[in-house]
């Protein structure tokens, strides 16, 4: 696995550097694709030390954040966060045949109405189950996404019940 480590508005000394690749470096176990590149970004936030890692596999993506007081606890942090989102990864893969969705239900800021920031990403066509593996895993509550078998786009949402909704286009 390939590790490249920056920092945002933030200098990344060699030890933390070193703790960082080190402590990451054990996720391989979950990961069996070749060649993978983990992108970790450091910043701080109000005296607080943030770390966020993304690592795109198969399609996917995996990302994860935490902030703490300390840098190399930010580290342990977001390392155990990526354990457990990998973990439930594999655990997926391997009973791909009978999903069975577990869902976390976060608290949803209202909107002022205004749209504050734009994403572009590219549209991997992906089945609807794909499709709301990678939401789980990128930790939203809904997914825009190419279906693979119509080619047209459709999103994928988490439902209060726990369940998904999928929505998709009448023909015209």
């Amino acid at each position: 696995m390939e590790i490249n480590i920056r920092g945002k508005n933030v200098d990344v000394p060699p030890a933390l550097w070193q703790y960082a690749e080190k402590r990451l470096i054990k996720l391989e176990k979950y990961i069996r694709q070749d060649p993978v590149v983990c992108q970790v970004t450091f910043s701080t936030v109000r005296s607080r030390y943030v770390v966020e890692v993304t690592i795109p596999l198969n399609n996917m993506i995996v990302r994860a954040e935490e902030s703490a007081q300390d840098a190399f606890s930010s580290v342990d942090l977001v390392v155990e966060k990526l354990e457990r989102q990998l973990e439930k990864y594999k655990a997926r893969l391997l009973r791909r045949e009978k999903p069975e969705p577990k869902l976390d239900q976060g608290k949803q800021e209202p909107e002022t109405g205004r749209i504050v920031r734009v994403k572009r990403f590219a549209m991997k066509p992906m089945m609807p189950e794909e499709a709301a593996l990678q939401m789980e895993l990128l930790g939203h509550d809904f997914f825009v996404f190419a279906n693979g078998e119509t080619g047209v786009v459709n999103v994928i949402y988490k439902r209060r019940d726990g369940n998904f909704g999928l929505i998709e286009p009448e023909d015209m």
